[in-house]
This record gives structure tokens, sequence and C-alpha cells, in this order.
């Protein structure tokens, strides 16, 4: 008998998340990723202005302290910590 992890298929790596570079993005789209980022993260906190937050958040993206993360399975963008 052979073992089930011998025959496990490998991860496509067109399917595996990537950073993307936020100089690719427009003005618009990072503002829309930070916004989403702040009501995710701090809205769920019990923060009275989750926006108040935008700010900062986008001060950590330009610092390189938060990328940009893209899922090509969900098809989705969003804000994470570097690998």
């Amino acid at each position: 008998m052979t073992s089930s992890t011998e025959h496990q298929p490998e991860q496509d790596p067109r399917q595996e998340k990537f950073v993307v570079d936020t100089q690719l993005l427009t003005e618009d789209q990072l503002q829309g990723l930070v916004e989403e980022y702040c009501t995710r993260y701090h809205g769920l906190n019990d923060t009275e202005s989750p926006m108040a937050e935008v700010d900062r958040v986008m001060a950590a993206v330009r610092r390189g302290e938060l990328v940009v993360w893209f899922d090509p399975v969900e098809n989705t963008a969003g804000l994470g910590v570097p690998a």
C-alpha cells in the first residue's frame, strides 16, 4: 500500500498569493484597500471611528510595513504583512 502523501498534487504556483507592487496601483485603488483594511481590522475593535486610521495605515503601506496581497484563486486583493 502507498501512503496518501505520495500522490498529493503539488500546489499550482499560479494559484498562490503574491505581493503586488503598489506602484502598479492607482491612488484610488490603494485608498480603497486602505479603507477596507481599516474597517475590517479597526471597525471590529469597537473603535469609534475606524476611518481615523487611514493616514496611519497608508503610511505603513508607503514604508512597506503593509503590502498588497493578491489571491488569484479568489480574485481578491487586500493588505497584509509581508512574508
